[in-house]
């Protein structure tokens, strides 16, 4: 079923409900309220009554009949009952009244009681004249109410069926105003696909809903715009990157085999091809490496290790691919508990990610010394990784994460552009931040955190 039929639908059904409520709320009050006024007429009778007959003069009791005929207005079929109470709990009884005992007894005990048959009204109430008790019962029909009662079920049983109809209506208009933005919103997503993705939703006006749907959905395509950008650039790098060296081997080997050569020919195009092989499957670790993050930077943690070993196994891997490395680990400020150096982690990832930015700090600074810094509390796990190096032009820092992108600088030195951005999914991956500053000339510093609060979730 469509959400345009189920709102009007809901709303019927709302509106019908609330409708039924009402009316018979408002039967019951009117019914109460015609029941009262009637009674308190019984009730005006039942003393005149128990007056004319407690009267021995005759003219007095003519002056009251004649006073209730003309002195208030005649009820349908009004009758009255004078019975004399014998003892407490006895009293004369007329067999032209047909009611039940329960009656009787509630007149005895509270001193007036009435009761309702087939819209005959019976109220009676006892009266005493000295010592002499009696129980007058005023009984007639109440024909006004009883055609008030049904004028007023016909008004509320066709005004609410017009109320129904009116509901339909507007439960159409409601549904209508509330699914048409949707509608829209639902035809212009038709129309956008992978090669459209810079068309963007019309901003929706207020701040209803509606219009957070159309931002949350143009900063979505903002990201998937700006991901399938960077699939495209890492794509065109790539197959840049693995074609050169390929390309060079493959007319390496043409050459050389186009005629005999000499020895050293040989030998040198033989190290020519070994260069190039080697630079191939460096660079093609290091994809499959960058893959093994997986798209969005998460991959399953397994491991739980200590911060300070990791660090330091880093600085023994640096040690042998820099021997006259100036990596300084500073552990002054960690704290006994192991509990709070250790992390879940993946360790030979996690190794990986700070061996690559421990290793790019000693590169560009051009073995010149790199601070490496351990901080540990409660809260977080915080290293900062300083190096006085080439720095970091301000126009390349947004790009920094990009595969194979590398700065105008820093393309003066050998690599890939791979390091970074792998170090940064396999932190993110970690839960962990990583934040960079730098400034031309001056060296960079490298932040990376990991708060306890994610850690435990990792």
């Amino acid at each position: 079923m469509q959400i345009r039929k189920k709102i009007t639908i809901t709303y019927i059904a709302l509106s019908g409900f609330s409708t039924l409520l009402l009316c018979i709320v408002i039967f019951s009050l009117f019914k109460q309220n015609n029941q009262y006024y009637f009674i308190k007429r019984l009730q005006d009778r039942a003393k005149i009554a128990s007056s004319a007959y407690y009267q021995k003069n005759l003219v007095h009791q003519d002056y009251f009949k004649d006073f209730k005929k003309k002195g208030l207005e005649e009820l349908v079929e009004e009758k009255d009952f004078v019975l004399k109470v014998s003892s407490k709990n006895t009293f004369e009884y007329n067999t032209d009244l047909h009611l039940p005992p329960e009656f009787y007894h509630t007149i005895m005990k509270k001193g007036s009681s009435w009761t309702e048959e087939n819209h005959r009204y019976y109220y009676g109430q006892i009266f005493s004249e000295g010592n002499q008790r009696h129980i007058v019962i005023v009984t007639a029909i109440d024909r006004r109410g009883s055609t008030s009662i049904i004028y007023i079920l016909q008004i509320l049983i066709f005004g609410g069926i017009g109320f129904i109809i009116v509901a339909y209506f507007f439960g159409k208009f409601l549904a209508r105003r509330v699914i048409n933005p949707i509608a829209r919103i639902t035809n212009e997503v038709h129309r956008i696909s992978a090669s459209n993705l810079h068309n963007r939703l019309a901003d929706a006006e207020g701040n209803d809903e509606i219009s957070d749907l159309t931002k949350t959905f143009n900063d979505m395509l903002d990201r998937l715009e700006t991901s399938f950008e960077i699939q495209a650039n890492f794509i065109n790098n790539a197959s840049h990157e693995l074609k050169t060296p390929i390309t060079t081997i493959i007319a390496e080997t043409e050459i050389m085999l186009l005629k005999e050569r000499k020895t050293e020919e040989y030998i040198y195009s033989l190290e020519n091809i070994n260069k190039q092989a080697s630079k191939l499957g460096n660079l093609t670790e290091s994809l499959l490496k960058l893959t093994q993050t997986g798209y969005d930077g998460r991959k399953q943690v397994l491991d739980m290790g200590r911060i300070d070993e990791i660090l330091l196994e880093v600085k023994a891997s640096i040690d042998t691919l820099f021997p006259d490395n100036r990596v300084n680990i500073k552990l002054n400020n960690i704290p006994e508990d192991d509990t709070l150096l250790t992390i879940p982690c993946n360790r030979p990832l996690l190794e990986l990610a700070l061996n690559n930015i421990i290793s790019n700090a000693v590169k560009y600074s051009d073995n010149d010394e790199v601070f490496v810094n351990l901080s540990v509390d409660k809260t977080k796990i915080k290293i900062a990784i300083t190096d006085i190096g080439i720095g970091i032009p301000p126009e390349d820092i947004p790009y920094l994460y990009e595969p194979f992108f590398r700065g105008k600088i820093a393309s003066k030195y050998n690599g890939y552009g791979l390091g970074l951005p792998l170090a940064m999914k396999i932190i993110r991956m970690h839960n962990g931040e990583l934040q960079i500053q730098s400034e031309t000339g001056k060296g960079t510093v490298v932040n990376i955190t990991f708060e306890k609060s994610n850690l435990k979730n990792a």
